[in-house]
């Protein structure tokens, strides 16, 4: 679970995002803590057969623009059952929920469920509808989806985290929520509540079963010792660099040897700006100390439609069969796009690793690492 911190709107804010939070909301810093399903809340107890009323449906007028279909209204959906996911598509903690929505949205469907997305944005380039579309094709998501880039659906719900699970019941009502990921079988049960308070008919008790792949694969919490880390002044935090970060001017950075964990640092020639560090010369390096299975990195071309190639190691050499699903055996890949890259999944034992990735072509901006 992810909150959208104070420093995520002033950093918004200096980049013409116009994000914004809730009435009441709680400013919180995320942390390793931020990252665990132990931590979020669920609302009510599907179990018991008691959900709640916690408010009204608000309105979804606020969307920049819907995909995979008409824009849909609170009102025009009376009588169904409604899941409003909120997500955004380079976060790692809305990409692992989505092997259950798509399938609940398959299995529920026939029974009044609809299930939409609001995609809410983080970064700058997730406000861009080529991105949300090609997150959309490479997720198979279906279901429709609100690009809400001014955060009015979000601001409308009071919601304050990437994912967050809203459901509303057939009079209009929010009767659900559920706060970061996890907890699947009881949002399930309490969709099956909601749809049998709604009179359908022929709805399956049994839950359903699935299995991510990639990014999309459940994390291995129990081995998670690294926290989210932004790459950008405005939120980065343990810079190892000799001379820390200097900020928004080209630099040739060093890496000291070794870093302790989740101590990062750069090698090369680099811009690090408020959101994201660039590198501004062939053969950059990144490096990061981490524990966790997996290892991921947001990251574009600065440049929109280039293509660019890096190389990954290992405690210095190539990952083997260690690869994530955007590298190979030895380490090779390319950026193509503004996402998320999966570079790393740990084969046991998961123990303190140096990762490293040298971007063989300057222009690539680097956002965020994450784990699981």
């Amino acid at each position: 679970m992810k909150p959208l911190t104070l420093l995520s709107v002033l950093v918004a804010s200096t980049l013409g995002l116009g994000l914004g939070v809730g009435a009441g909301s709680a400013w919180a810093s995320a942390g390793p803590g931020d990252m665990s399903p132990a931590t979020p809340e669920a609302s009510g107890s599907a179990a018991s057969q008691v959900l709640p009323v916690e408010g009204r449906f608000p309105a979804l007028s606020g969307a920049t623009t819907w995909l995979n279909g008409p824009a849909l209204t609170a009102s025009g959906l009376h009588g169904k059952v409604v899941l409003v996911d909120f997500w955004t598509f380079s976060c790692i903690n809305s990409l692992r929920p989505l092997p259950y929505l798509r399938a609940w949205a398959a299995k529920y469907q026939a029974q009044g469920l609809v299930v939409i997305g609001v995609q809410s944005p983080e970064f700058a380039f997730e406000q861009r509808l080529d991105n949300v579309r090609d997150a959309l094709a490479s997720h198979a998501i279906s279901f429709p989806v609100a690009v809400d880039n001014g955060h009015r659906i979000w601001n409308a719900f009071q919601n304050e985290y990437w994912p967050a699970i809203y459901l509303i019941d057939a009079e209009g009502r929010i009767r659900y929520h559920r706060f970061g990921e996890g907890d699947y079988d009881q949002t399930e049960r309490a969709i099956q509540v909601l749809l049998a308070e709604a009179g359908a008919s022929g709805v399956d008790r049994n839950l359903v079963h699935v299995q991510g792949t990639g990014a999309e694969a459940a994390p291995d919490w129990d081995n998670v010792k690294s926290p989210e880390t932004y790459l950008g002044y405005a939120r980065t935090e343990r810079f190892a660099s000799p001379g820390g970060a200097i900020k928004d001017t080209r630099h040739a950075y060093t890496a000291p040897t070794p870093l302790e964990l989740n101590d990062w640092a750069l090698a090369g020639e680099w811009t690090m700006g408020a959101e994201a560090t660039t590198v501004r010369k062939a053969h950059g390096r990144l490096l990061f100390r981490f524990h966790a299975r997996d290892l991921h990195l947001v990251a574009g071309p600065s440049t929109h439609g280039s293509t660019l190639h890096f190389r990954v190691l290992i405690d210095g050499k190539p990952p083997g069969s260690s690869h994530g699903a955007d590298t190979d055996e030895q380490g090779n890949g390319t950026i193509d796009g503004q996402r998320l890259y999966q570079l790393i999944r740990q084969k046991a034992p998961i123990d303190d690793r140096t990762f490293e990735i040298e971007f063989l072509e300057p222009g690539i901006d680097v956002f965020a690492f994450t784990f699981g």
